[in-house]
């Protein structure tokens, strides 16, 4: 048995990429999902891989999930926090869900499930840790200051954990998506679109395989001196 992986909104778009990867480099992947029931089955189904129903933003929910996991699996690994929600709207008009709704699960789900984890990779001194943010956390964007606001405070989170953790053989890192070809990115009108891709320099949208690809070398044993790094993946999009 190989290293035990778990990824939040692991069974679609980025998430479903990234457990496929990760399996084919020998990993124990365990995905995780909320709701889309008939979509998690059919990816556990076509993958192979054990699936796992909860709501990361919740606390209680996310200790269970790692400890079932582990029952049944062995100690985690590599935690790969991809789960995520946009509610998109302008400040003047966004309502107070739809603020707390992304911040809970976006940055809200991030803590829950290091703090789950965490305890057992100090005591193991060994554990990889990957963030899943936002070009829109680095850039900003009109319309998203509830998703910027949460993707940005992973960042800041990934630097401070990095630091609480270096000293015991983990680390943490998180990675910035641009416009990734995703159901998300594919429900935006046609001609914003095209306007969104003309903007990258690459002229085209992200795979999510590509995406899935920087997981698996910041999960990796070449990437142990790599932590509290940001890696952005993003067609030239945006530069920092």
């Amino acid at each position: 048995m190989g290293r035990v992986a778990v990824v939040t909104g692991g069974t679609t778009g980025i998430g479903a990429a990234t457990s496929l990867a990760l399996k084919a480099e020998g990993y124990t992947v365990c995905a995780n999902y909320l709701g889309n029931e008939s979509a998690a089955t059919a990816f556990g189904q076509s993958s192979g891989l054990p699936v796992f129903e909860w709501d990361v933003a919740s606390f209680d929910s996310c200790a269970k999930g790692i400890a079932d996991i582990q029952a049944k699996h062995g100690p985690v690994d590599v935690l790969v926090n991809n789960a995520g929600i946009t509610r998109d709207s302008m400040l003047h008009k966004m309502t107070l869900e739809q603020w707390r709704s992304v911040i809970d699960i976006d940055l809200g789900g991030c803590f829950n499930m290091c703090r789950a984890v965490i305890e057992g990779m100090r005591e193991r001194k060994f554990g990889r840790i990957i963030n899943i943010s936002s070009i829109n956390a680095l850039s900003g964007q009109a319309g998203q200051t509830n998703y910027a606001a949460a993707k940005a405070g992973m960042i800041g989170f990934t630097k401070a954990l990095a630091l609480e953790t270096a000293s015991r053989g983990i680390t943490v890192n998180a990675i910035a998506p641009g416009y990734t070809n995703t159901a998300m990115v594919a429900a935006v009108r046609a001609d914003i679109l095209q306007t969104i891709i003309d903007s990258v320099p690459v002229k085209r949208l992200g795979t999510p395989e590509e995406i899935a690809r920087g997981v698996v070398f910041l999960a990796s044993d070449a990437a142990g001196f790599i932590t509290g790094a940001t890696l952005s993946i993003n067609g030239g999009k945006y530069m920092a």
